[in-house]
């Protein structure tokens, strides 16, 4: 059985329209809300979608690893609230791995904006997920339980979602899958592209040398 674990905190607005799109793309999977301690109505709304939810304090590697202890399934898929899922994502996963020399699997990343420089950063994401073997959260990372339990889940720290790709590697190779997970492109314009891609490539480069 496969488990969505969606961190959130103040996600009102998408969490209903995400389990609404849950329920499409992957009925039957068990959907649990790690909330981070939101203010404007998230728990309800989540409630309200048929999800389940657990509250807890902030810090995304804390709430995910809380959302996979609640969570039943044996597979572990963990979502960002502003992420789609492709159709029928259960049985890619399970397809995913059923091979057991996969630790850990993410999917190729989309945004749900079309720019010739969003496109360039699809790029450059792709380059970094298989080149360099370090898929992030955005592209929705599962793996088996008994994987994640033997990691001891997430560290609660900076990037503990390069964290876990790295520490996965002594389990088995990484699975990126030519699949699409369709995120949202507004924190990147909001921000700026340029300053943004130079940001995440920074922390990136600093992660990889241990800095």
């Amino acid at each position: 059985m496969l488990s969505i674990v969606v961190p959130a905190l103040n996600e009102a607005d998408r969490i209903g329209p995400l389990l609404r799109h849950l329920h499409a793309v992957a009925p039957g999977a068990d959907v649990v809300v790690s909330d981070g301690g939101s203010e404007d109505g998230t728990v309800a709304e989540a409630s309200a979608g048929g999800a389940q939810v657990i509250s807890g304090g902030p810090g995304r590697g804390l709430q995910m690893n809380a959302g996979a202890a609640a969570a039943v399934g044996d597979q572990l898929l963990f979502l960002h609230a502003d992420t789609a899922l492709p159709v029928g994502v259960a049985g890619l996963v399970e397809r995913a791995l059923e091979d057991s020399d996969v630790a850990l699997g993410a999917f190729t990343l989309r945004f749900d904006q079309r720019s010739a420089g969003l496109a360039l950063i699809e790029k450059g994401v792709r380059v970094r997920s298989r080149a360099a073997r370090l898929p992030f959260g955005d592209q929705a990372l599962f793996l088996r339980r008994a994987v994640f339990d033997a990691l001891g889940g997430y560290r609660d720290q900076f990037m503990e979602d390069a964290d876990l790709v790295r520490r996965a590697r002594s389990h088995g190779r990484l699975a990126v899958l030519p699949d699409e997970v369709v995120t949202s492109a507004r924190a990147w314009r909001e921000r700026g592209l340029v300053r943004t891609t130079a940001r995440n490539w920074y922390w990136t480069a600093r992660f990889v040398v241990g800095g």
